[in-house]
């Protein structure tokens, strides 16, 4: 297998490099300062060329091979840059299971960075077992008015726009009984609450409460009861690392941790391991979407992979510095949230068990 650029590649790298030295300390890399900055820099990687490389061109993306993100992301953590904004799983979502009149409205904002969005699936009893949500949306002419709380909702205090998760109909199996919809932010009824991380963050999570919001039917993506589809999508899709930039990401944690210890402690030693495997595995799921596979349950794998090797590196990390570096001891202070987030590890075995190797069935 061979996972040399092509010539193409190569040139897109080198413009990228090029760029991104033009931009060191323009645009800050971590804390409440990156946060509040992440829309400038979408904006600035998108009007560029580095951003939505790979999603459609007519709607506002480049309609490049998947390699081309993996590109960006290992050339924005080589350079110390800010993390590429994760918006795949929306875009995915959107694509997948909206109709063709929101696909027009919603994506060119979304990719190119003018409208901001997040994401309203996790409540305060209904995290890993999403499909227990609480929160109603019922109709109302030609409106459904939303009532219920949403919490870990990332960039929910800038939002424009909300692709939300709520129960239409109480009377069918609860999995049946959700609907999605593109709720707009700035109205009545809709109540912003920060969250402060144990890191220190306060702007990047958030929990939202809903009460008596509007959103025009027409802004239901799907048909009634279809979101628990758009939700699986999301979330399989959340779970993959191939395009997400986290290999790139841990790659220049060990690095940046390297430099700091003459002979690499343990925990270091089996961080890089961690790391490298998870580079080579990240390789080949880009492979495998090269030639067309997707994943389905398997993204499960990958999760609990990506939830080992940031553990790894924030076990290193407090290891190597201990609490004496603020950035690095931020990033083991984040990684215990992996296995929570995105859907707990405990879940993800019991998808790895029920659904790859049929156990309990």
């Amino acid at each position: 297998m061979d996972f040399r650029d092509s010539p193409e590649e190569a040139e897109f790298r080198t413009r990228l490099r090029d760029w991104l030295t033009e931009q060191k300390g323009k645009f800050p890399t971590s804390g409440d300062e990156y946060w509040a900055a992440q829309g400038a820099w979408h904006q600035a990687l998108y009007q560029a060329g580095f951003f939505g490389t790979s999603w459609p061109e007519e709607y506002g993306g480049q309609d490049l091979p998947p390699v081309y993100d993996v590109i960006v992301d290992e050339e924005i953590a080589k350079a110390g840059a800010p993390a590429r904004p994760s918006l795949g799983y929306l875009v995915v979502g959107l694509s997948h299971h909206g109709s063709e009149e929101l696909r027009q409205r919603f994506l060119p904002g979304m990719i190119n960075g003018t409208e901001r969005w997040c994401q309203g699936f996790s409540e305060p009893g209904a995290g890993s077992d999403l499909a227990s949500l609480t929160t109603t949306a019922t109709r109302e002419g030609d409106e459904y008015v939303i009532h219920g709380h949403k919490i870990w909702t990332s960039y929910s205090d800038v939002a424009d726009w909300c692709l939300l998760l709520a129960r239409t109909d109480k009377d069918v199996a609860k999995h049946k009984g959700i609907s999605a919809f593109i709720v707009p932010m700035h109205q009545d009824g809709i109540e912003q609450r920060p969250l402060k991380m144990i890191s220190g963050v306060t702007k990047e999570f958030g929990q939202v409460l809903f009460d008596g919001a509007r959103v025009p039917a027409a802004n239901m993506v799907g048909a009634p009861g279809e979101g628990w589809k758009l939700a699986m999508t999301v979330v399989s899709h959340e779970r993959e690392p191939s395009t997400l930039g986290f290999s790139a990401r841990y790659g220049k944690l060990v690095r940046q941790l390297a430099t700091r210890v003459g002979p690499a402690p343990e925990e270091l030693a089996w961080a890089w391991v961690q790391t490298e495997m998870l580079r080579l595995h990240v390789r080949r799921r880009l492979s495998e979407q090269l030639d067309g596979l997707t994943h389905g349950p398997q993204g499960s794998l990958d999760k609990l992979l990506m939830t080992w090797t940031e553990q790894s590196v924030g076990h290193a990390a407090l290891a190597t510095v201990g609490t004496g570096d603020e950035e690095l001891f931020g990033a083991y202070m984040y990684s215990r949230a992996q296995s929570v987030m995105g859907g707990t590890s405990q879940i993800q075995k019991n998808i790895i068990a029920q659904r790859i190797l049929g156990l309990g069935s």
